[in-house]
């Protein structure tokens, strides 16, 4: 049976994946800060308490798997939205720490493991924000973009030993997560959750959000042999995304 592990994994967009290969027949692999939320993953699962961006917490994690097939590096957090001026030294080190530092260390822990099988599939989730200017999202822009770039950069150093590397770029997806963005949006610009929302929306060609299972269905795909040849991509799960903040 194929592993996967996925970091922030109990919950949202994490769990999503997770049940999205339990589907397919994987075995599955958590990791989350929630020990609530991983207390509500199915007994079949393996879950395990770690924060992402903490180094001995993720060396922890990966000397228990042995192997490994699929690694999606999830792990993330909205950060701050305030104008640059506003953003404090903590808030920047915090959202990067998540989103780059987290999958960084996943990467460096399944590497070897990959390496050694001759194969594998690191899955890391960036978003949109990676691919535009964001407005207000400073630290969260520049984490996502950085992903990016350790991505194509893995795709490269891993590749001849037949591991693929992609990203994957979620629009606005569904959730709890995306209404507090659109909340502290709507402070910060004066405008209600509302007319933020629709603006988010009116940015993509197909003028909705994103579903978790969306983001979740692309990982399979990426997970699996049937995207064999499929590696240093940036693949945007998002509805086209047009323009990311219309009116701004």
């Amino acid at each position: 049976m194929r592993r996967v592990l996925i970091t922030a994994g109990a919950r949202g967009i994490g769990r999503a994946m997770a049940d999205a290969f339990d589907k397919a027949g994987f075995d599955v692999w958590v990791t989350d800060v929630d020990p609530a939320a991983l207390a509500e993953i199915p007994a079949v699962w393996t879950g395990i308490a770690a924060h992402a961006a903490d180094e001995d917490d993720m060396r922890r994690v990966f000397a228990q798997m042995g192997r490994l097939d699929v690694l999606c590096a999830n792990a993330g957090i909205a950060g701050p939205t305030a104008a640059i001026e506003d953003v404090t030294m903590e808030d920047w080190r915090a959202c990067l720490g998540v989103n780059l530092d987290g999958a960084f260390l996943a990467a460096k822990y399944a590497a070897p493991l990959m390496k050694k099988a001759g194969q594998g599939s690191i899955i890391v989730t960036s978003s949109t924000a990676g691919q535009h200017g964001y407005p207000f999202r400073a630290p969260y822009a520049a984490a996502k973009w950085g992903v990016i770039g350790l991505m194509k950069t893995l795709a490269m150093e891993l590749g001849p030993f037949g591991v693929r590397c992609n990203a994957i770029c979620p629009g606005s997806v569904e959730g709890p997560r995306m209404e507090g963005v659109l909340n502290r949006e709507a402070e910060a610009k004066g405008m209600t959750r509302d007319q933020v929302y629709d603006g988010y929306a009116s940015g993509t060609s197909m003028r909705s959000f994103v579903e978790a299972e969306d983001i979740a269905n692309m990982a399979v795909f990426l997970g699996t042999d049937v995207s064999r040849k499929v590696s240093g991509q940036v693949i945007a799960v998002d509805g086209h995304t047009e323009n990311p903040d219309p009116k701004v």
